[in-house]
């Protein structure tokens, strides 16, 4: 989980690019638009069963391209206009 940046400072979920490299290598890239639903949608159908607050996280399903790694893997995600995160896997 990267640095919690706010809606104001980020602008309009859609056009951002997300990717992830493993060892330099892009392993998953594509648009936060070509998610199923919209990250609006997910939250008013989550909110008819639980009570969401500041601060809440929704985990949600990846880009096409997921595979193993293992030990000794750098890994690095990325989305437009939002602080990356770099893993070492031990």
């Amino acid at each position: 989980i990267g640095q919690i940046t706010p809606k104001a400072a980020f602008g309009e979920i859609g056009p951002q690019r997300i990717s992830l490299t493993v060892n330099g290598e892009t392993r998953q890239n594509a648009l936060l638009s070509d998610m199923v639903w919209s990250v609006a949608e997910i939250i008013a159908h989550l909110s008819q069963f639980y009570h969401l607050a500041a601060g809440d996280l929704i985990m949600t399903g990846t880009p096409a391209g997921v595979g193993p790694v293992v030990a000794g893997d750098a890994i690095s995600g990325m989305i437009d206009g939002l602080t990356g995160v770099t893993h070492k896997l031990v």
